[in-house]
């Protein structure tokens, strides 16, 4: 098992990509090349792979780190782990290689948000340090009135 920051998007990531995103959520489609190379693009945005005993890509996470007035700070996105991969520490090691990398770059705190529903991410969570927040979380959603109102991969490519 060994946990690497993504520096290119290569034709094997893009595969587990595919294996991986309907795994972490049924809301989002499957990003593109553009779309991750875009994000790999910024520099307060890491990506990280968890691979399995077969040198296979069983797992993603995504740091994004950021300043404001208060401070440092770093938010953990998008983590999920091949369901065949589950319980055997991949998850945990994505999470504090992130920690880690935070921590050598002045980051102040570290946020995640998971569902209710996913008890053994929430529990390693807990295990590893974080705190549960008293706290509400909201999202506001742009509407699609238009196809230019909607970010796709055109918009990515004029950047």
């Amino acid at each position: 098992m060994g946990i690497e920051q993504l520096k290119e998007v290569t034709d094997e990531f893009l595969i587990a990509l595919e294996r991986l995103m309907p795994q972490l959520t049924t809301f989002s489609p499957i990003p593109s090349r553009q779309l991750i190379e875009h994000a790999l693009a910024n520099p307060g945005t890491s990506l990280w792979i968890s691979r399995d005993d077969h040198h296979s890509i069983c797992g993603m996470l995504t740091l994004v780190i950021y300043s404001s007035p208060t401070g440092k700070h770093a938010w953990i996105e998008d983590v999920v782990v091949d369901e065949n991969n589950r319980g055997q520490g991949h998850g945990k090691k994505m999470t504090q290689a992130a920690l880690d990398h935070a921590h050598t770059q002045g980051v102040k705190a570290v946020s995640l948000t998971s569902r209710p529903n996913r008890i053994a991410a929430n529990h390693l969570y807990q295990k590893m340090g974080f705190e549960l927040l008293e706290t509400n979380t909201y999202r506001y959603h742009f509407p699609a009135s238009s196809a230019k109102d909607k970010p796709d991969d055109q918009d990515f490519k004029k950047l």
